[in-house]
């Protein structure tokens, strides 16, 4: 059995391609735009499929999200290669747990007491999200005039390590401080919550189709 491209996909959106060491968390993706792009994180089994591995049990792991953990070489390595017992499951586990929580929940503890400080963090979120899609998207320039160049490839190590995670913030950034919100700003806030929330699923499942980014959303929250 190999890891499933659905499992591969959710396992770096999770870790926003950053190692899960609470001690590295090194970039695991480098993009080149004149050569291919490429990354340097491997998946690693929390539990061994073999017995006698690492953290090995009777009837081995399996190759799935729930026994993956994103890792660097030099974490892969060290950690699969130290003294039998310095490094449980369990630890590691709680390692992949506590990571995906934190990228899951940046912006949480944000509060503003006035909505133009909260539309100005949400605008330089936007604006990042914006420059990669313009650069790198399906309607990019480079994606119309050479479908064979790697556009796509850093366009999915975008979405992944810095769309995802932005779209995220930007949700916990807003929830947190709704009370700042009017009727319009809260209806769009809700527009784009489903866009990002179908967005990042059609990444991990494609769907046949799924809520596009709402131009609403833009007009009350983009500053430039």
């Amino acid at each position: 059995m190999t890891i499933s491209d659905a499992d591969t996909k959710l396992l770096w959106g999770r870790a926003a391609g950053i190692c899960s060491n609470p001690d590295c968390r090194k970039d695991l993706t480098t993009v080149l735009e004149k050569q291919r792009s490429y990354n340097i994180g491997e998946m690693a089994h929390v539990i061994a499929k073999s017995k006698d591995g690492p953290r090995g049990t009777a009837n081995g792991g399996d190759d799935t999200y729930e026994n993956l953990i994103l890792l660097c070489p030099t974490c892969h390595k060290h950690i699969d290669k130290s003294p039998k017992g310095l490094y449980k499951a369990e630890q590691l586990f709680d390692w992949k747990k506590k990571h995906e929580e934190d990228i899951r929940s940046r912006g949480t503890d944000r509060k503003f007491t006035d909505i133009s400080e909260l539309k100005k963090e949400v605008s330089s979120l936007l604006i990042e999200n914006r420059i990669i899609w313009e650069k790198y998207g399906p309607k990019s320039e480079i994606a119309q005039k050479d479908p064979a160049s790697n556009s796509y490839k850093i366009w999915e190590i975008r979405k992944t390590q810095t769309i995802f995670s932005n779209n995220q913030k930007i949700i916990n950034l807003i929830q947190n401080n709704s009370e700042l919100l009017s009727g319009k700003e809260f209806r769009s806030f809700l527009l784009f919550k489903n866009h990002a929330v179908s967005f990042e699923v059609n990444h991990y499942c494609r769907l046949d189709s799924y809520t596009i980014f709402p131009e609403e959303f833009n007009e009350e929250y983009l500053n430039e």
